[in-house]
């Protein structure tokens, strides 16, 4: 019987200190972290999702957080090794790390040679020291060059970056730079994310108080525009609205979420896909910890009718440069939502906002900075 390739989420919920911008499910070390307990409840989450998949190996493992760099590597071996008993592993497993810079020590990186991990996701934010000021970050701008540095020379060389534009007070200068400094550095994949102020988060509050201003529209469509061309000159493949990458470097596990594949969650808030639901374990931390030592994981469930499943497919495919095929739409949800989509479909068509080229629907690069009107437009209601 064909194996169902398998996704699978790690959170990790603590960080030295939270970031401004952040509304992740993390939360401040007072102390040391209780990692054998967590340890513990992570390896006992992935017995009882192991029971739960028949016929799937994993593809891909992602540890994210918070700020999985802070784990012991001997923890995060044995994390590894109960995931390969659990759910057995496909042989081009892509195992990534999320890290901060400074955790990134020569002993540290030395330390994941001994581990199976083959992609390396970090924190970078920005080269700029005022940025990582104003952000809040742990690292400066050498601290970044040296992580990247490390890497390499312990043989990772598959290694991701995160950047974020759009902060009050950016130019499109420092923009420029921050993007010559990531090519300079030869970084085969780039995730670029424009500052938001989530509600609830000290940098929305901040807002709230006048105390700092969110930049011009005009500004963030050329802030946009920038990261599209220098990267796309400079070798990139734009494969989804935020991420670009290096042929063959493209995230395996974060194409899981956009390409249909199921999914497993680990750790308080973590999401889990099975194609007919969506669950999502508590976020609280200690009712997270208790429901796992209960044997009572606490969750939540929503079932997916066919009509979410359809808005689904638009909003994830859509943002990919593999699009949206109309015959998969008649496939899988009928011949009234393939009429439908085309009709919705029509007008940007015509304005050269969408292209459609062999029975496949994606965005024009016009159609990208305007992409969730699109979508928006295309769902069922």
């Amino acid at each position: 019987m064909k194996e169902l390739p398998l996704s699978l989420y790690i959170h990790w919920p603590w960080c030295l200190k939270k970031c401004p911008y952040c509304d992740f499910n993390s939360h401040g070390l007072r102390g040391p972290a209780p990692e054998a307990l967590y340890e513990a409840a992570i390896i006992e989450g992935l017995k009882e999702q192991g029971a739960r998949v028949q016929r799937r190996k994993l593809k891909s493992i992602f540890f994210g957080g918070g700020t999985p760099s802070l784990m012991a590597p001997d923890t995060i071996g044995r994390i590894i090794e109960a995931a390969d008993r659990s759910i057995p592993f496909h042989e081009n497993i892509e195992i990534t790390l999320e890290a901060n810079p400074d955790d990134m020590t020569p002993e540290y990186v030395a330390s994941l040679r001994n581990l199976p991990f083959n992609r390396i996701s970090m924190g970078v934010q920005s080269f700029k020291e005022k940025d990582l000021r104003f952000l809040n970050r742990r690292h400066d701008r050498e601290q970044a060059l040296r992580a990247v540095g490390l890497c390499k020379e312990n043989g990772i060389q598959n290694i991701s970056i995160d950047l974020i534009y759009g902060l009050p007070g950016q130019t499109l200068e420092e923009w420029q730079e921050n993007l010559d400094d990531a090519i300079r550095l030869k970084i085969p994949h780039i995730s670029a994310y424009h500052l938001i102020y989530e509600e609830g988060t000290a940098l929305y509050k901040l807002m709230e108080a006048g105390k700092v201003t969110p930049i011009e529209e005009d500004l963030s469509v050329t802030l946009f525009s920038t990261l599209i061309n220098r990267l796309t000159e400079a070798g990139y493949l734009h494969y989804e609205i935020s991420n670009f990458g290096r042929p063959g470097y493209f995230s395996r596990h974060n194409s899981s979420y956009w390409t249909g594949t199921k999914y497993i969650g680990i750790g308080p808030s973590a999401h889990s896909y099975n194609g007919e639901s969506r669950q999502w374990n508590i976020s609280s931390l200690p009712r997270y910890l208790q429901g796992i030592k209960a044997g009572i994981p606490d969750i939540e469930i929503e079932e997916l009718d066919i009509n979410t499943k359809y808005n689904d497919f638009i909003i994830t495919g859509l943002r990919t440069m593999w699009g949206i095929r109309t015959a998969d739409i008649r496939e899988r949800f009928g011949e009234e939502k393939q009429t439908y989509l085309e009709q919705q479909a029509a007008t940007y068509l015509r304005q050269g906002l969408l292209i459609r080229e062999n029975d496949t629907l994606t965005l024009s690069k016009k159609g990208i900075f305007i992409s969730d009107g699109i979508m928006s437009d295309l769902l069922w209601v």
